[in-house]
């Protein structure tokens, strides 16, 4: 298996790196229609939408969109499918999770000026969609992530949607909604899932914020619906930067390598280094430990389209690049003198030593995994409590202050041409 590389020492380095790092994520006019046909169905005819686009995309027979209700019932089932390890596994992780999310919890606050009284009153969102992804695979960790800091922020509301197979959910994911007191559960996916929950219908209440990863439908859903609702993000393909140095084991470069390529086939999985045989041995143990992975077959299409190797000269070399690439996942690996987790600023999570895989981020540790992707870490966070929380400005000003402030508006006012925003301020001097 040959895995790109690159070097900097080469005359297109940087050209290359922008081609490789560019996102072949085809959005069709097709899909974009497709989309805006399924939310306008649900737009104007709701339930009766939902029962029949439900039954088209969903393969379900429900005769109404309450029979896509998951019940007391079969969520107690659900835990006759699980190991006592698998939820203890759940139960700690949750634990993890929720002291971690604490510690972002926003509070009000208020200042006095000239007798005045200035501020911010911080309120949870009150109601959230979470869409969780469905078919073959489960997705319990989804549900952890997004409805664990939305019920810390004091959401009082969460409403998740999510693919049925053949009528019925995971139970792990059933297991963990039930575990992080989610309110609704339907079994119903897909864009026009997303529809319902923006909108709202007859059986299913509008909420105000829609949270959650999705296939391309999903997230074209997702952008179109923005504004009507708020969402998260507008995640692309999962991505992980592993910075190492020449006494790195490769052994372990390369199964964190196939623990991001594993996703899917667009994952992207970069190694930055000075040591060329570093790169060597890591691409060597790569080919002889692909054989015993399960899912080799993704992670094979995966590192051969999307990994790369990239060398470089210098140490700063090191910290401009992963600032640039901004990468979701940053796992470092050696070059403890250098200091880069100071250094790098750009990053969603950072994986610090050996003992820190990113898989740890995904599951268990504490810090959420829903994290900017695509370069965004530039300017965006991970998911967390901050997103299910709104500040409103508060003023109560004094008769005082409002002389003085009367002032200043009536001028800046008068040079705006606001002539009655001007007569406001005069009439409180």
């Amino acid at each position: 298996m040959k895995i790109k590389t690159l070097d900097i020492s080469k005359t297109n380095f940087n050209k290359d790196l922008n081609e490789y790092l560019k996102l072949k994520v085809e959005n069709s006019k097709a899909i974009e229609t497709s989309v805006s046909v399924i939310l306008e169905d649900i737009k104007k005819n709701k339930d009766k939408a939902l029962v029949k686009l439900s039954k088209r995309l969903d393969k379900t027979a429900y005769k109404s969109i309450s029979e896509s209700v998951v019940s007391k019932a079969e969520i107690a089932k659900a835990y006759s499918h699980i190991s006592k390890q698998t939820l203890t596994s759940l139960k700690k992780a949750i634990i993890n999770i929720k002291k971690f999310s604490r510690k972002q919890m926003l509070k009000s606050w208020s200042m006095k000026i000239n007798g005045s009284i200035l501020g911010e009153k911080v309120t949870a969102i009150e109601k959230i969609g979470i869409y969780v992804p469905g078919g073959k695979a489960s997705y319990p960790s989804t549900v952890l992530m997004n409805a664990i800091p939305a019920r810390t922020a004091g959401v009082k509301n969460i409403t998740m949607v999510c693919p049925p197979i053949n009528g019925k959910l995971d139970p792990l994911v059933l297991i963990a909604a039930d575990l992080c007191k989610v309110d609704e559960i339907y079994k119903i996916g897909g864009a026009h899932a997303i529809g319902a929950l923006a909108y709202g219908t007859e059986t299913i209440e509008q909420v105000h914020k829609i949270v959650g990863p999705g296939n391309i439908y999903v997230a074209t859903a997702k952008r179109k619906v923005f504004g009507t609702v708020g969402i998260d993000s507008f995640a692309g393909p999962s991505e992980i930067l592993i910075i190492a140095d020449k006494d790195v084991n490769p052994e372990c470069i390369a199964i964190d390598m196939f623990a991001q390529a594993e996703h899917d086939e667009m994952a992207q999985s970069i190694l930055l280094t000075t040591s060329g045989k570093l790169i060597l041995d890591v691409n060597k143990k790569i080919n002889i430990m692909i054989k015993n992975q399960k899912r080799k077959d993704i992670i094979k299409k995966s590192l051969t389209s999307r990994g790369l190797f990239i060398k470089v000269k210098t140490q700063s070399d090191i910290v401009n690049i992963a600032n640039y690439i901004a990468p979701e996942h940053l796992e470092i690996l050696g070059y403890k003198k250098l200091n880069l987790p100071k250094k790098i600023n750009n990053a969603g999570a950072i994986f610090i030593g050996e003992s820190s895989p990113e898989v740890f981020g995904d599951y268990c540790a504490g810090p959420n995994h829903v994290l900017p992707t695509n370069g965004t870490a530039k300017y965006a966070s991970p998911l967390g409590v901050y997103d299910f929380l709104k500040r409103s400005s508060m003023m109560q000003i004094s008769k005082t202050h409002a002389k003085e402030l009367s002032k200043i508006a009536i001028s800046i006012a008068d040079s705006e041409g606001l002539y009655s925003h001007s007569e406001s301020a005069k009439y409180r001097k």
